[in-house]
């Protein structure tokens, strides 16, 4: 199925996935099994190479059931972003809460933890920096939203490096976002826990103490 094509309701008789797929799962409970497939299938393989049946079978229901929630793949691939912006902005606020009222602390901290996430054997690198590499169409709502995603992140290290007394806290946000963006890359190219993973945390202390007068992040 193509990324933009219309679900159709299932064939009556068609196979059943592994665990009984269930004419009876509906509504938000249909929902919530079809995002978590989806979740699961399109981080680990890639959105466009993952079909809508595999995300059915995966699910557990019935192929009426993704067609009464969602209208299209399009329409569950901005369900699964939606997912994965709150996720991840769960993550970015959980490691900012570690030093309340301390913004330096809590830049390097979020470099501690990420650095940490991204030492994790599976880890499959940035669910929205993954997104923008298959959908080339800077005008299409997934990239749109990656880009929200983006900005929105991008306005927290700023608010973070103006509390933290930055000289120039653009600058220092946006060195800070390279290297987040680096980490990203690193993982997928020399591969979870690699030597330049492990090395952004010094890397963020030293941007972090340059620009705030020396004063140490940790």
């Amino acid at each position: 199925m193509s990324d933009n094509e219309t679900l159709k309701p299932a064939v009556p008789g068609a196979p059943r996935a592994r665990r009984a797929r269930g004419a009876q799962t509906a509504g938000p409970e249909a929902q919530q099994h079809l995002l978590r497939a989806a979740s699961e299938l399109f981080y680990r393989e890639g959105v466009r190479s993952v079909g809508v049946d595999a995300v059915v079978e995966r699910a557990g229901v019935n192929k009426m059931s993704l067609y009464r929630q969602f209208s299209s793949k399009d329409e569950l691939v901005m369900a699964y972003l939606e997912r994965k912006d709150e996720q991840f902005f769960g993550y970015v606020e959980a490691s900012f809460a570690k030093h309340p009222g301390e913004p330096a602390k809590q830049l390097q901290q979020y470099f501690d933890d990420l650095a940490a996430r991204a030492s994790i054997e599976d880890y499959r690198g940035c669910p929205f920096v993954n997104v923008s590499v298959e959908f080339p169409d800077t005008a299409h709502p997934a990239r749109q939203f990656v880009f929200r995603n983006k900005q929105r992140l991008m306005a927290r290290l700023l608010e973070l490096a103006t509390a933290a007394g930055a000289d120039a806290p653009d600058a220092l946000a946006n060195a800070l976002g390279l290297l987040i963006e680096g980490v990203y890359a690193a993982s997928q190219t020399y591969g979870p826990g690699c030597g330049p993973i492990l090395a952004a945390p010094k890397v963020a202390a030293q941007l972090i103490a340059a620009a705030c007068g020396g004063a140490s992040a940790r």
